[in-house]
Protein backbone atom coordinates (compact mmCIF):
# COMPACT_ATOMS: atom_id res chain seq x y z
CA UNK A 1 0.00 0.00 0.00
CA UNK A 2 2.85 2.39 0.84
CA UNK A 3 4.50 1.77 -2.54
CA UNK A 4 1.29 2.61 -4.43
CA UNK A 5 0.79 5.73 -2.31
CA UNK A 6 4.36 6.91 -3.02
CA UNK A 7 3.90 6.43 -6.76
CA UNK A 8 0.58 8.30 -6.63
CA UNK A 9 2.24 11.24 -4.84
CA UNK A 10 5.02 11.30 -7.44
CA UNK A 11 2.54 11.35 -10.32
CA UNK A 12 0.52 14.15 -8.73
CA UNK A 13 3.73 16.15 -8.24
CA UNK A 14 4.63 15.73 -11.89
CA UNK A 15 1.25 17.07 -12.96
CA UNK A 16 1.51 20.08 -10.64
CA UNK A 17 5.10 20.88 -11.63
CA UNK A 18 5.24 19.69 -15.23
CA UNK A 19 8.87 20.64 -15.78
CA UNK A 20 10.09 18.60 -12.83
CA UNK A 21 10.62 14.86 -12.47
CA UNK A 22 10.58 13.20 -9.06
CA UNK A 23 11.64 9.56 -8.95
CA UNK A 24 13.15 6.93 -6.66
CA UNK A 25 16.31 4.84 -6.98
CA UNK A 26 16.14 1.33 -5.47
CA UNK A 27 18.05 -1.96 -5.49
CA UNK A 28 16.78 -5.36 -6.62
CA UNK A 29 14.96 -5.83 -3.31
CA UNK A 30 13.17 -2.48 -3.67
CA UNK A 31 15.27 -0.94 -0.89
CA UNK A 32 16.01 2.78 -1.41
CA UNK A 33 19.55 3.69 -2.46
CA UNK A 34 20.66 6.88 -0.67
CA UNK A 35 23.28 9.30 -2.00
CA UNK A 36 23.27 7.95 -5.58
CA UNK A 37 24.55 10.40 -8.20
CA UNK A 38 21.94 11.48 -10.75
CA UNK A 39 23.84 13.03 -13.67
CA UNK A 40 21.65 14.98 -16.07
CA UNK A 41 24.43 16.61 -18.12
CA UNK A 42 28.22 16.54 -18.18
CA UNK A 43 28.56 19.07 -15.36
CA UNK A 44 25.17 19.00 -13.66
CA UNK A 45 22.97 16.70 -11.63
CA UNK A 46 21.64 15.95 -8.16
CA UNK A 47 21.95 13.28 -5.49
CA UNK A 48 19.27 11.01 -4.02
CA UNK A 49 18.21 11.70 -0.45
CA UNK A 50 18.28 9.18 2.40
CA UNK A 51 14.97 7.75 1.17
CA UNK A 52 16.26 7.28 -2.38
CA UNK A 53 14.25 10.14 -3.92
CA UNK A 54 15.44 12.95 -6.19
CA UNK A 55 13.87 15.76 -8.22
CA UNK A 56 15.31 17.25 -11.41
CA UNK A 57 14.27 20.07 -13.69
CA UNK A 58 13.59 18.54 -17.11
CA UNK A 59 14.46 21.81 -18.81
CA UNK A 60 18.10 21.24 -17.80
CA UNK A 61 18.32 17.96 -19.71
CA UNK A 62 19.35 18.14 -23.37
CA UNK A 63 20.11 14.51 -24.20
CA UNK A 64 16.91 12.98 -22.77
CA UNK A 65 19.07 10.52 -20.83
CA UNK A 66 20.09 10.35 -17.17
CA UNK A 67 23.01 8.41 -15.75
CA UNK A 68 22.76 6.87 -12.28
CA UNK A 69 25.81 5.74 -10.33
CA UNK A 70 26.45 4.71 -6.76
CA UNK A 71 29.26 2.97 -4.92
CA UNK A 72 28.57 -0.77 -4.86
CA UNK A 73 26.22 -0.70 -7.84
CA UNK A 74 26.60 -0.88 -11.61
CA UNK A 75 26.06 2.48 -13.31
CA UNK A 76 22.99 2.79 -15.50
CA UNK A 77 21.97 5.26 -18.23
CA UNK A 78 18.24 5.45 -18.93
CA UNK A 79 15.87 7.73 -20.87
CA UNK A 80 13.28 9.91 -19.19
CA UNK A 81 10.50 8.03 -20.98
CA UNK A 82 11.77 4.72 -19.62
CA UNK A 83 11.76 6.15 -16.09
CA UNK A 84 8.20 7.40 -16.46
CA UNK A 85 7.07 4.09 -17.99
CA UNK A 86 8.41 2.30 -14.90
CA UNK A 87 6.35 4.39 -12.46
CA UNK A 88 9.32 6.68 -11.77
CA UNK A 89 11.34 3.87 -10.22
CA UNK A 90 14.97 3.21 -11.23
CA UNK A 91 16.54 -0.12 -10.26
CA UNK A 92 20.32 -0.42 -9.96
CA UNK A 93 22.08 -3.80 -10.06
CA UNK A 94 24.51 -4.55 -7.23
CA UNK A 95 28.22 -4.86 -8.00
CA UNK A 96 29.33 -8.49 -8.39
CA UNK A 97 32.48 -9.19 -6.40
CA UNK A 98 34.74 -11.29 -8.62
CA UNK A 99 37.87 -11.70 -6.49
CA UNK A 100 39.66 -13.62 -9.21
CA UNK A 101 39.84 -10.48 -11.30
CA UNK A 102 41.08 -8.37 -8.42
CA UNK A 103 44.00 -10.21 -6.90
CA UNK A 104 47.00 -11.64 -8.70
CA UNK A 105 47.88 -13.77 -5.70
CA UNK A 106 46.19 -15.45 -2.79
CA UNK A 107 47.43 -12.75 -0.43
CA UNK A 108 44.76 -10.46 1.00
CA UNK A 109 45.56 -6.77 0.39
CA UNK A 110 47.26 -5.14 3.34
CA UNK A 111 45.18 -2.34 4.82
CA UNK A 112 48.20 -0.46 6.22
CA UNK A 113 49.89 -0.49 2.81
CA UNK A 114 46.74 0.88 1.19
CA UNK A 115 46.48 3.70 3.75
CA UNK A 116 50.16 4.51 3.23
CA UNK A 117 49.53 4.87 -0.51
CA UNK A 118 46.50 7.07 0.22
CA UNK A 119 48.73 9.44 2.19
CA UNK A 120 51.46 9.35 -0.48
CA UNK A 121 48.98 10.41 -3.17
CA UNK A 122 47.15 13.18 -1.29
CA UNK A 123 48.84 16.05 -3.12
CA UNK A 124 48.09 14.50 -6.50
CA UNK A 125 44.52 13.43 -5.74
CA UNK A 126 43.13 16.48 -3.94
CA UNK A 127 43.13 20.22 -4.60
CA UNK A 128 41.32 22.47 -2.15
CA UNK A 129 42.38 26.08 -2.67
CA UNK A 130 41.52 28.85 -5.16
CA UNK A 131 38.13 27.52 -6.15
CA UNK A 132 34.51 28.60 -6.16
CA UNK A 133 31.85 26.05 -5.25
CA UNK A 134 28.16 26.49 -5.87
CA UNK A 135 26.33 24.56 -3.15
CA UNK A 136 23.01 23.74 -1.53
CA UNK A 137 22.94 23.39 2.26
CA UNK A 138 20.18 21.97 4.46
CA UNK A 139 20.22 22.13 8.25
CA UNK A 140 17.68 20.14 10.27
CA UNK A 141 17.53 20.57 14.04
CA UNK A 142 15.52 18.79 16.73
CA UNK A 143 14.97 19.37 20.44
CA UNK A 144 13.22 16.93 22.77
CA UNK A 145 12.69 17.92 26.40
CA UNK A 146 12.10 15.02 28.79
CA UNK A 147 11.91 17.19 31.91
CA UNK A 148 11.19 20.86 32.54
CA UNK A 149 10.46 22.57 35.85
CA UNK A 150 10.20 26.30 36.49
CA UNK A 151 8.75 27.89 39.60
CA UNK A 152 8.98 31.23 41.35
CA UNK A 153 10.22 30.47 44.86
CA UNK A 154 10.81 33.97 46.24
CA UNK A 155 8.92 37.12 45.30
CA UNK A 156 9.51 40.11 47.59
CA UNK A 157 7.59 43.09 46.28
CA UNK A 158 5.22 40.84 44.30
CA UNK A 159 1.62 40.46 45.47
CA UNK A 160 0.26 36.98 46.29
CA UNK A 161 -2.05 37.00 43.27
CA UNK A 162 0.86 37.92 41.00
CA UNK A 163 2.96 35.15 42.51
CA UNK A 164 0.20 32.60 41.90
CA UNK A 165 -0.36 33.98 38.39
CA UNK A 166 3.24 33.68 37.27
CA UNK A 167 3.52 30.11 38.58
CA UNK A 168 0.29 29.18 36.81
CA UNK A 169 1.73 30.59 33.57
CA UNK A 170 4.97 28.68 34.13
CA UNK A 171 2.99 25.44 34.66
CA UNK A 172 1.25 26.00 31.34
CA UNK A 173 4.58 26.64 29.62
CA UNK A 174 5.96 23.44 31.17
CA UNK A 175 3.14 21.31 29.71
CA UNK A 176 3.53 22.92 26.30
CA UNK A 177 7.28 22.31 26.18
CA UNK A 178 7.15 18.69 27.37
CA UNK A 179 4.45 17.83 24.83
CA UNK A 180 6.08 19.60 21.89
CA UNK A 181 9.12 18.30 20.07
CA UNK A 182 10.85 21.08 18.16
CA UNK A 183 11.97 20.58 14.57
CA UNK A 184 13.51 23.25 12.37
CA UNK A 185 14.56 23.27 8.71
CA UNK A 186 16.94 25.77 7.15
CA UNK A 187 17.89 25.76 3.45
CA UNK A 188 20.25 28.05 1.59
CA UNK A 189 22.02 28.11 -1.76
CA UNK A 190 25.05 30.16 -2.69
CA UNK A 191 28.63 30.40 -3.88
CA UNK A 192 31.56 29.90 -1.53
CA UNK A 193 34.75 31.47 -2.85
CA UNK A 194 37.66 29.62 -1.22
CA UNK A 195 41.11 31.16 -1.32
CA UNK A 196 42.65 28.80 1.22
CA UNK A 197 41.75 26.93 4.40
CA UNK A 198 41.28 30.20 6.31
CA UNK A 199 40.13 32.78 3.74
CA UNK A 200 36.72 32.43 2.09
CA UNK A 201 33.78 34.62 1.10
CA UNK A 202 30.14 33.64 0.89
CA UNK A 203 27.52 34.92 -1.54
CA UNK A 204 24.01 33.66 -0.67
CA UNK A 205 21.50 33.59 -3.54
CA UNK A 206 18.47 32.21 -1.74
CA UNK A 207 17.55 31.10 1.79
CA UNK A 208 14.46 29.76 3.56
CA UNK A 209 13.36 28.81 7.06
CA UNK A 210 10.66 26.30 7.97
CA UNK A 211 9.71 26.31 11.65
CA UNK A 212 6.67 26.42 13.90
CA UNK A 213 7.40 29.47 16.07
CA UNK A 214 4.83 28.34 18.64
CA UNK A 215 7.01 25.24 19.20
CA UNK A 216 10.43 26.88 18.89
CA UNK A 217 11.98 25.54 22.07
CA UNK A 218 15.74 25.58 21.86
CA UNK A 219 17.61 25.41 25.19
CA UNK A 220 18.27 29.16 25.23
CA UNK A 221 14.76 29.88 23.99
CA UNK A 222 13.12 27.90 26.81
CA UNK A 223 14.95 29.89 29.49
CA UNK A 224 14.10 33.14 27.69
CA UNK A 225 10.40 32.23 27.51
CA UNK A 226 10.36 31.44 31.24
CA UNK A 227 12.15 34.69 32.06
CA UNK A 228 9.78 36.69 29.84
CA UNK A 229 6.79 35.29 31.70
CA UNK A 230 8.22 36.54 34.98
CA UNK A 231 9.07 39.93 33.50
CA UNK A 232 5.39 40.50 32.72
CA UNK A 233 4.69 40.58 36.45
CA UNK A 234 7.48 43.02 37.35
CA UNK A 235 7.56 46.81 37.41
CA UNK A 236 8.33 47.94 33.83
CA UNK A 237 9.53 51.34 35.05
CA UNK A 238 12.54 49.78 36.76
CA UNK A 239 15.68 48.00 35.58
CA UNK A 240 16.94 44.73 37.04
CA UNK A 241 20.12 42.84 37.68
CA UNK A 242 19.92 39.21 36.63
CA UNK A 243 21.88 36.56 38.54
CA UNK A 244 22.09 32.82 38.12
CA UNK A 245 23.61 31.16 41.17
CA UNK A 246 26.78 33.06 42.01
CA UNK A 247 27.17 34.32 38.43
CA UNK A 248 25.94 37.76 37.44
CA UNK A 249 24.62 37.37 33.91
CA UNK A 250 23.62 40.93 33.15
CA UNK A 251 24.42 44.20 34.92
CA UNK A 252 21.22 45.97 33.99
CA UNK A 253 18.10 44.78 32.18
CA UNK A 254 15.39 47.20 31.14
CA UNK A 255 11.98 45.62 30.63
CA UNK A 256 11.03 48.30 28.13
CA UNK A 257 14.07 47.71 25.95
CA UNK A 258 13.55 43.95 26.24
CA UNK A 259 9.98 44.16 25.03
CA UNK A 260 10.88 46.51 22.18
CA UNK A 261 13.69 44.35 20.78
CA UNK A 262 12.53 43.60 17.24
CA UNK A 263 15.78 42.44 15.74
CA UNK A 264 15.13 38.83 16.78
CA UNK A 265 11.96 38.88 14.65
CA UNK A 266 13.74 40.01 11.49
CA UNK A 267 13.96 37.39 8.75
CA UNK A 268 17.73 37.53 8.36
CA UNK A 269 20.60 35.08 8.70
CA UNK A 270 24.07 36.04 9.83
CA UNK A 271 26.35 35.37 6.84
CA UNK A 272 29.38 34.72 9.05
CA UNK A 273 27.51 31.87 10.76
CA UNK A 274 26.41 30.35 7.44
CA UNK A 275 29.95 30.56 6.10
CA UNK A 276 31.27 28.90 9.25
CA UNK A 277 28.91 25.96 8.70
CA UNK A 278 29.67 25.52 5.00
CA UNK A 279 33.41 26.18 5.04
CA UNK A 280 33.75 24.07 8.19
CA UNK A 281 32.12 21.04 6.56
CA UNK A 282 34.32 21.37 3.49
CA UNK A 283 37.46 21.89 5.57
CA UNK A 284 36.92 18.69 7.54
CA UNK A 285 36.30 16.73 4.32
CA UNK A 286 39.57 17.88 2.81
CA UNK A 287 43.18 16.90 3.49
CA UNK A 288 44.64 19.85 5.38
CA UNK A 289 46.92 18.82 8.23
CA UNK A 290 44.27 19.48 10.89
CA UNK A 291 41.19 18.29 9.00
CA UNK A 292 38.90 15.49 10.12
CA UNK A 293 39.76 13.43 7.04
CA UNK A 294 43.50 13.73 7.69
CA UNK A 295 43.04 12.48 11.27
CA UNK A 296 41.10 9.43 10.07
CA UNK A 297 43.85 8.36 7.62
CA UNK A 298 46.61 8.87 10.20
CA UNK A 299 47.99 5.44 11.28
CA UNK A 300 49.06 6.95 14.60
CA UNK A 301 45.39 7.52 15.43
CA UNK A 302 43.63 4.50 13.90
CA UNK A 303 44.17 0.86 13.02
CA UNK A 304 42.89 -0.52 9.71
CA UNK A 305 41.55 -3.80 8.38
CA UNK A 306 40.82 -4.87 4.81
CA UNK A 307 37.17 -5.98 4.52
CA UNK A 308 36.25 -6.46 0.87
CA UNK A 309 36.25 -4.90 -2.59
CA UNK A 310 33.41 -3.28 -4.49
CA UNK A 311 33.07 -1.21 -7.63
CA UNK A 312 32.24 2.28 -8.82
CA UNK A 313 32.18 3.55 -12.42
CA UNK A 314 34.20 0.57 -13.67
CA UNK A 315 36.84 1.01 -10.96
CA UNK A 316 37.70 -1.44 -8.21
CA UNK A 317 37.35 0.00 -4.73
CA UNK A 318 38.88 -1.32 -1.49
CA UNK A 319 36.72 -1.31 1.64
CA UNK A 320 38.89 -0.57 4.68
CA UNK A 321 37.49 -0.63 8.21
CA UNK A 322 39.06 1.66 10.81
CA UNK A 323 38.93 1.67 14.62
CA UNK A 324 40.56 3.83 17.32
CA UNK A 325 44.20 3.01 18.07
CA UNK A 326 44.55 5.31 21.08
CA UNK A 327 42.24 6.75 23.72
CA UNK A 328 41.94 10.21 22.14
CA UNK A 329 40.73 8.70 18.83
CA UNK A 330 36.95 8.50 18.90
CA UNK A 331 35.63 7.19 15.60
CA UNK A 332 35.07 3.94 13.75
CA UNK A 333 33.82 3.34 10.25
CA UNK A 334 34.76 2.52 6.67
CA UNK A 335 36.96 4.06 4.01
CA UNK A 336 36.34 3.35 0.32
CA UNK A 337 39.59 3.67 -1.66
CA UNK A 338 40.12 3.34 -5.41
CA UNK A 339 42.50 0.65 -6.62
CA UNK A 340 44.10 2.75 -9.38
CA UNK A 341 44.64 6.15 -7.73
CA UNK A 342 44.39 5.28 -4.02
CA UNK A 343 41.95 8.13 -3.48
CA UNK A 344 39.34 8.01 -0.74
CA UNK A 345 35.98 8.37 -2.53
CA UNK A 346 33.74 7.77 0.48
CA UNK A 347 34.00 7.90 4.26
CA UNK A 348 31.39 6.60 6.70
CA UNK A 349 32.05 7.30 10.38
CA UNK A 350 30.44 7.11 13.80
CA UNK A 351 31.58 7.11 17.41
CA UNK A 352 33.55 3.95 18.18
CA UNK A 353 32.36 1.48 20.81
CA UNK A 354 32.22 3.20 24.21
CA UNK A 355 33.31 6.55 22.74
CA UNK A 356 31.67 9.92 23.25
CA UNK A 357 32.46 13.47 22.27
CA UNK A 358 32.73 16.57 24.43
CA UNK A 359 31.59 16.16 28.03
CA UNK A 360 30.94 18.71 30.76
CA UNK A 361 29.67 17.44 34.10
CA UNK A 362 29.33 19.92 36.93
CA UNK A 363 25.88 18.71 37.90
CA UNK A 364 26.50 18.89 41.64
CA UNK A 365 28.51 22.13 41.67
CA UNK A 366 26.84 24.27 39.00
CA UNK A 367 23.82 22.18 38.00
CA UNK A 368 25.04 21.63 34.44
CA UNK A 369 25.73 18.44 32.49
CA UNK A 370 26.42 18.08 28.79
CA UNK A 371 27.37 14.97 26.77
CA UNK A 372 27.87 14.75 23.01
CA UNK A 373 26.53 11.25 22.30
CA UNK A 374 26.01 11.36 18.51
CA UNK A 375 28.55 12.33 15.87
CA UNK A 376 28.32 10.43 12.62
CA UNK A 377 28.25 11.11 8.94
CA UNK A 378 29.12 10.37 5.35
CA UNK A 379 31.47 12.17 2.97
CA UNK A 380 31.30 11.35 -0.75
CA UNK A 381 33.88 12.53 -3.27
CA UNK A 382 33.62 12.92 -7.03
CA UNK A 383 36.32 12.60 -9.66
CA UNK A 384 36.89 15.80 -11.60
CA UNK A 385 37.80 16.27 -15.26
CA UNK A 386 41.47 16.82 -14.30
CA UNK A 387 41.49 13.47 -12.41
CA UNK A 388 41.53 15.11 -8.97
CA UNK A 389 38.87 14.44 -6.35
CA UNK A 390 36.69 16.85 -4.39
CA UNK A 391 33.76 16.59 -1.92
CA UNK A 392 30.40 16.14 -3.65
CA UNK A 393 28.09 15.45 -0.71
CA UNK A 394 28.56 15.73 3.06
CA UNK A 395 26.10 14.50 5.68
CA UNK A 396 26.93 15.21 9.32
CA UNK A 397 24.71 14.39 12.31
CA UNK A 398 25.39 15.54 15.87
CA UNK A 399 23.46 14.97 19.09
CA UNK A 400 23.84 15.77 22.75
CA UNK A 401 22.22 15.18 26.13
CA UNK A 402 21.87 18.21 28.40
CA UNK A 403 20.83 18.94 31.96
CA UNK A 404 20.58 22.44 33.45
CA UNK A 405 19.41 23.16 36.99
CA UNK A 406 19.97 26.72 38.12
CA UNK A 407 18.42 29.30 40.45
CA UNK A 408 17.82 32.68 38.79
CA UNK A 409 17.20 36.01 40.53
CA UNK A 410 15.85 39.34 39.31
CA UNK A 411 17.06 42.14 41.61
CA UNK A 412 15.55 45.62 41.36
CA UNK A 413 17.88 48.55 40.77
CA UNK A 414 16.02 50.50 43.44
CA UNK A 415 16.23 51.45 47.08
CA UNK A 416 13.95 48.53 48.03
CA UNK A 417 16.12 45.99 46.15
CA UNK A 418 13.13 43.64 45.80
CA UNK A 419 14.06 40.19 44.56
CA UNK A 420 12.22 37.62 42.47
CA UNK A 421 13.84 34.19 42.38
CA UNK A 422 12.85 31.09 40.49
CA UNK A 423 14.29 27.63 40.00
CA UNK A 424 14.86 26.49 36.45
CA UNK A 425 15.47 22.81 35.63
CA UNK A 426 15.53 21.39 32.13
CA UNK A 427 16.68 18.04 30.77
CA UNK A 428 16.55 16.56 27.30
CA UNK A 429 18.35 15.96 24.05
CA UNK A 430 19.15 17.98 20.96
CA UNK A 431 20.11 16.71 17.51
CA UNK A 432 21.14 18.43 14.31
CA UNK A 433 21.92 17.28 10.79
CA UNK A 434 23.77 19.21 8.13
CA UNK A 435 23.73 18.26 4.45
CA UNK A 436 25.98 19.95 1.90
CA UNK A 437 25.64 19.19 -1.81
CA UNK A 438 28.18 20.67 -4.21
CA UNK A 439 26.31 21.61 -7.38
CA UNK A 440 29.27 22.91 -9.35
CA UNK A 441 32.93 23.77 -8.90
CA UNK A 442 35.17 26.17 -10.83
CA UNK A 443 38.52 27.95 -10.53
CA UNK A 444 38.48 31.02 -8.30
CA UNK A 445 38.87 34.30 -10.15
CA UNK A 446 41.20 36.37 -7.99
CA UNK A 447 39.79 39.74 -9.06
CA UNK A 448 36.23 38.65 -8.22
CA UNK A 449 37.33 37.45 -4.78
CA UNK A 450 39.04 40.79 -4.07
CA UNK A 451 36.17 42.94 -5.31
CA UNK A 452 33.35 41.02 -3.61
CA UNK A 453 32.20 42.49 -0.29
CA UNK A 454 30.60 39.88 1.91
CA UNK A 455 27.42 41.20 3.60
CA UNK A 456 26.83 40.85 7.33
CA UNK A 457 23.28 39.55 6.97
CA UNK A 458 21.12 37.98 4.29
CA UNK A 459 17.30 37.88 4.19
CA UNK A 460 15.48 34.57 4.13
CA UNK A 461 11.95 33.50 3.28
CA UNK A 462 9.83 32.29 6.19
CA UNK A 463 7.73 29.24 5.32
CA UNK A 464 4.87 27.66 7.26
CA UNK A 465 4.90 24.44 5.27
CA UNK A 466 7.02 22.75 2.62
CA UNK A 467 6.60 24.32 -0.82
CA UNK A 468 8.05 22.25 -3.72
CA UNK A 469 8.07 25.28 -6.01
CA UNK A 470 10.70 27.12 -3.91
CA UNK A 471 13.69 25.11 -5.16
CA UNK A 472 12.29 23.58 -8.37
CA UNK A 473 14.68 25.63 -10.57
CA UNK A 474 17.75 24.51 -8.60
CA UNK A 475 19.66 21.27 -8.06
CA UNK A 476 18.53 21.01 -4.46
CA UNK A 477 18.42 17.93 -2.23
CA UNK A 478 14.98 16.34 -2.28
CA UNK A 479 13.48 16.74 1.23
CA UNK A 480 12.58 13.76 3.38
CA UNK A 481 8.96 12.89 4.14
CA UNK A 482 9.11 14.56 7.57
CA UNK A 483 9.88 17.90 5.89
CA UNK A 484 7.20 17.44 3.23
CA UNK A 485 4.58 16.73 5.91
CA UNK A 486 5.62 19.67 8.12
CA UNK A 487 2.99 22.36 8.76
CA UNK A 488 3.27 25.24 11.18
CA UNK A 489 0.36 25.97 13.53
CA UNK A 490 1.79 29.41 14.28
CA UNK A 491 -0.55 32.27 13.40
CA UNK A 492 2.18 34.92 13.10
Amino acid sequence: MKTHLSIFIILIANVAFGQNLTAKVVDNNNNPIPFATVQTNKNSGVITNEEGFFTINLEDITSNEITFSCLGFASRTITIEAIQNNNNIIVLEEFINELGKVFLSTTTPNADDIIQKVNSNLAKNYQHENQTVQFFHRNTAYADFSRFEAKVTKASGMRKKQHEGVNKSLDSLTRTIINSNTVYFQDYLGDLMIKNNKEAKLNIHKATSLIDNSKNFSLDNVQTKAQDLILKYLDTTLTYKLKTGIIKVEDSMSLKSNNDNKKDNEAIYNVKNLKGETHGLLHDAQTYNNSFMRKIINPDNYKYEFIDVTGFNNELVYIIEFKPRKAKSKYAGKLYITDETFAVIKLDYDFGKGKRGEKFNLKLLLGIKYVENINKGTIIFQKNANSTYSPKYINQEEGRYFYVNRPIKFIENSRERNKVGFNFLIEGSAKSKQELFIINKSDLISSEFSSFTEPEDVPYQKLKQYDPSIWKAYNAIEPLEEMKRFKSSDEN
